[in-house]
C-alpha cells in the first residue's frame, strides 16, 4: 500500500492533478464518544470517509465508507460542513495522484455493529469527545473535528 502525504500551502506540494468528491463522517454512539480510526496509509487518526463512487449518493458512500473502514453501520443525521480549500494537497505515492480537497462531512449515529481494523484502518475505537483533541491527525482533519465538538449549528461552507 502506498501512503498518504497531506500538504497544507506548501509550496513543495505538488500541482493538483485531481478533484474527487468524498464524504467524512462523524459517527457518535449513545455515550456520545466518536468513532475514530488510525489510517493505515499516514498512521493519522481521523474520522470515517472515502470517495463517493459513480451512481451513489452522499448519504449512501457515507454510509458504506464508515462500514467498510470500521464495522460499524450508521444513519447520517446532519452536515458539519463543506470542506474544498485548494490549498490542501493530498498525495497518493502509489499512483502519483495528487488530489486537492474536496469533502462533504455529514454527522451520524451508530445504529450496529462492532469497531474493526480494515485494510484503510489499523485501529477503529470510540473516542470520548474530551480526549479526541490528544490524537495525532492532520491539520484539515483536526479542523473538520474541532467545527463538529464546537457545534456551532451551522454548515461550514469553505
Amino acid at each position: 500500500m502506498g501512503r498518504r502525504i497531506d500538504f497544507y500551502d506548501d509550496p513543495a506540494a505538488p500541482k493538483p492533478n485531481s478533484l474527487v468528491p468524498s464524504v467524512n463522517v462523524v459517527v457518535t454512539n449513545e455515550a456520545g464518544e466518536v468513532l475514530m480510526i488510525r489510517r493505515s496509509d499516514n498512521d493519522n487518526w481521523a474520522v470515517p470517509g472515502g470517495a463517493i463512487d459513480l451512481g451513489e449518493s452522499i448519504p449512501a458512500a457515507a454510509i458504506r465508507e464508515t462500514v467498510e473502514e470500521t464495522g460499524i453501520t450508521c444513519e447520517i443525521t446532519g452536515l458539519v460542513g463543506t470542506y474544498s480549500d485548494p490549498r490542501h494537497v493530498i498525495l497518493y505515492t502509489s499512483n502519483g495522484e495528487a488530489r486537492q480537497e474536496f469533502s462533504l462531512v455529514l454527522t451520524a449515529r451508530a445504529v450496529g455493529g462492532e469497531p474493526t481494523p480494515s485494510d484503510e484502518s489499523r485501529e477503529v475505537r470510540w473516542v470520548p469527545r474530551g480526549e479526541v483533541a490528544t490524537l495525532t491527525m492532520d491539520r484539515s482533519m483536526r479542523l473538520r473535528i474541532e467545527r463538529y465538538l464546537a457545534g456551532e449549528g451551522k454548515p461550514y461552507i469553505g
